[in-house]
């Protein structure tokens, strides 16, 4: 069994492409026209498990656990235990870990925008100002 340590690097680590992989697919453009039609069939369809089926992909968080079972798979990497436990507590661990690394970003992202956005109303304000201040030469 590998140190602890190694084991919560390896979560912090395998947590990024996780999240990677589930936020460009459920809120970047690169894949709008197909999530477009997932809302829309998940919306639509008559039955249940299909409704379900495509809401996975509209969703980053049920997406996540799609990915996080795909990276599992192919990195056999377990926690705290060497059996199925270990996979387990992985598999939820790695859910996580995503998630909170995906609302941190969607944060960072908010607050970006927002500073944009009072940017360029502070830039505008400016500019009134400034025609002010030159239509008053102007009048002199």
């Amino acid at each position: 069994m590998e140190v602890l340590s190694v084991q919560i690097l390896w979560l912090l680590i395998l947590a990024v492409p996780i999240a990677c992989i589930a936020w460009t697919v459920t809120h970047e453009e690169i894949f709008r026209e197909p999530r477009e039609y997932c809302v829309k069939k998940s919306q639509e369809e008559e039955k249940l498990l299909s409704r379900k089926f495509f809401y996975l992909f509209t969703c980053e968080y049920c997406f996540s656990h799609y990915v996080t079972a795909f990276f599992l798979i192919v990195t056999e990497y377990k926690l705290l235990f060497e059996d199925w436990r270990g996979y387990l507590i992985s598999f939820f661990a790695l859910v996580f870990m995503a998630n909170v690394y995906m609302s941190l970003f969607a944060y960072l992202r908010q607050s970006l925008k927002v500073e944009k956005i009072e940017a360029k109303l502070k830039d505008n304000e400016w500019h009134e100002v400034k025609e002010e201040i030159d239509e008053k030469k102007d009048d002199r």
